[in-house]
């Protein structure tokens, strides 16, 4: 008689996180059952109701995957990411933020001290004349108040503990999370630990199908709702910032299919090691044969270049944040 295989033991964590990753966890739709019959889900906070003190019981490596999703932000996320690196055997950071730190990680530009006067003192319609703000343990008469401690650095889960595969994506294409639950649940030979999964190898330009020109000059940086697009000439040709040279491929070209320029959220191919260096390289190669001051004119109508090439990746970049 035939003995039924196990079911695996899936876990999803968010961390610093916009819910997105989950939802594309649910946009399997019909694939759906096909996880069920294969996987028992043991820990998901969006949708269970498992206790952290349920995972802290579980033996080491019981679970056997792990798609961590989000940024880590502050302590709970540390200690969660630490808890379920220590109880799972393959652990994923799944998404931007997890993989590269994400656009949370645009804090980084600021310090714990400017984010926390910004909100709690000088916005719009804070009213905070005491200029209370958050402590991690505060003393009231019925015990000790605890909340999580709010970290000056945003990293992403790679920065924390010891990962096992990173898919990107902001979200990630569902297809190519059930392709890497389906390996694994068949039993196939998976990657070497630390592969991006579910993405390719080169730039998003090496498949674009837009059209492009040898020796392309940029003239005017426009943001996108400056400028009618035609639709069929290279968005950096045309003066709209796009991630093209500095994003790997993988999710099928498709923001710039839907005509909007990428944003850079399946993070830089393995031959680059920072998205800003390379797209001031590839702005630049674009403007060698201007003179200084035309070139400071065109760079003058580029806004937010540190927020736009470090969307999705400033913990992970060279400079990982503002010098304090």
């Amino acid at each position: 008689m035939e003995t039924k295989k196990p079911k695996l033991k899936l876990a999803v964590y968010w961390g610093a996180a916009c819910g997105g990753c989950c939802v594309s966890v649910l946009d399997v739709h019909e694939k759906l059952f096909t996880v069920v019959e294969n996987a028992d889900l043991v820990f998901w906070p969006i949708a269970l109701d498992t206790k952290y003190k349920d995972i802290e019981a579980m033996p080491d490596n019981f679970i056997d995957v792990t798609l961590f999703n989000g940024a880590v932000r502050n302590s709970e996320n540390e200690h969660i990411a630490k808890l379920l690196r220590q109880k799972t055997k393959i652990l994923v950071a799944y998404g931007s933020c997890a993989h590269l730190g994400g656009i949370p990680g645009l804090a980084n530009f600021s310090t714990k001290k400017e984010i926390f006067e910004r909100i709690y003192e000088q916005s719009e319609s804070t009213i905070n004349p005491e200029k209370t703000k958050p402590q991690s343990r505060f003393t009231v008469a019925e015990g000790v108040l605890e909340i999580p401690e709010f970290y000056n650095d945003v990293r992403s889960l790679g920065q924390v503990v010891d990962v096992d595969y990173f898919l990107p994506g902001c979200p990630p294409q569902t297809e190519r999370l059930v392709e890497v639950f389906l390996a694994i649940v068949t039993g196939a030979e998976l990657p070497p630990k630390g592969s991006v999964v579910g993405a390719g190898t080169k730039s998003q330009c090496d498949e674009c199908i837009r059209k492009k020109t040898e020796n392309k000059q940029i003239t005017k940086f426009y943001r996108p709702w400056e400028i009618v697009d035609d639709g069929e000439t290279c968005f950096m040709e045309q003066g709209i910032i796009c991630m093209g040279p500095a994003t790997r491929t993988g999710c099928g070209n498709r923001c710039i299919l839907g005509n909007a320029p990428c944003r850079g959220c399946y993070g830089p191919p393995d031959d680059i090691k920072d998205s800003g260096a390379k797209m001031m390289s590839a702005i630049a190669s674009n403007l060698i044969e201007k003179e200084p001051q035309e070139i400071n004119k065109i760079l003058n109508d580029l806004v937010d270049p540190a927020g736009t090439f470090y969307r999705f990746s400033l913990p992970n970049a060279i400079f990982r944040r503002k010098l304090v």
